[in-house]
């Protein structure tokens, strides 16, 4: 208990799944939460689940990839707990039924980089400008093992992929100054997100070829295994470790 008390935490996509379960764990460990998604109702359950906990938190309904949105949340933030010291960078969506590079659609690369990709890095930017003068900060963002072996639809792969970019491109910056980055790569995680996916729209090329790189006999991540991994990248007992990208899947892509 109180691995993050103290601390102010932002929490992106924290309206259900990994954002939610991790959002619950920070609080329950002494951090101040700020928790922010596009959809409000399920956004205030999880709101009222950490208060009912005890818990300190702040809800603000926002689209990170609209800039002025990520700019209020970092607002907000500030003007409630004077500080940020950890950014989450959880908020993205899936492509449409893995479509593979030669079947992409230019609707749905449009819809996955301005969500995964612009506005993580988006929040990046903002929150850093804030680090930087502080010296202090851990920013985690969760993309995917699509990004690190490029299983899964093309516009999927890319956003994560530069995302990982990204990460390292920011650790690298802000080397020895305190702030640091890092990424968490899941494999397949229960969430209602992957739940909804619609079998009869799936590529059956590259998911068939997927299949061929992962092991279904191995477990799945719940989306606490994720808030367990992202607790020790906010917490100060990771502070040596920057500009790493780790993949969490039981080993199932070995």
């Amino acid at each position: 208990m109180d691995r993050l008390n103290g601390k102010v935490a932002i929490v992106t996509g924290a309206n259900s799944g990994v954002g939610a379960a991790t959002a619950v764990k920070f609080a329950a460990e002494g951090a101040k939460v700020v928790i922010t998604a596009r959809r409000e109702a399920p956004l205030m359950e999880v709101a009222a689940k950490i208060r009912e906990a005890g818990g300190e938190v702040l809800p603000i309904v926002s689209d990170i990839s609209v800039v002025a949105d990520a700019k209020r949340v970092v607002a907000e933030t500030l003007a409630a707990f004077g500080k940020i010291d950890v950014l989450i960078n959880n908020a993205g969506v899936l492509d449409g039924g893995l479509k593979a590079i030669d079947k992409f659609t230019d609707e749905d690369m449009d819809r996955v980089i301005d969500i995964n990709t612009k506005g993580t890095m988006i929040m990046m930017r903002e929150v850093t400008a804030h680090m930087a003068e502080t010296g202090v900060g851990s920013i985690v963002n969760v993309t995917s093992v699509a990004g690190y072996y490029g299983t899964g639809g093309a516009a999927y792969v890319a956003s994560k992929a530069a995302i990982i970019g990204i990460t390292r491109h920011t650790a690298l910056r802000f080397a020895g100054t305190g702030v640091r980055c890092n990424t968490l790569c899941p494999g397949t995680i229960v969430t209602p997100m992957v739940a909804d996916m619609n079998p009869a729209n799936l590529d059956m090329d590259i998911f068939g070829q997927m299949m061929k790189h992962n092991d279904l006999k191995v477990q799945p991540c719940m989306p606490d295994d994720l808030a367990n991994m992202l607790l020790f990248f906010a917490s100060d007992e990771s502070r040596a470790i920057t500009g790493q990208a780790i993949v969490t899947d039981f080993g199932s892509t070995l």
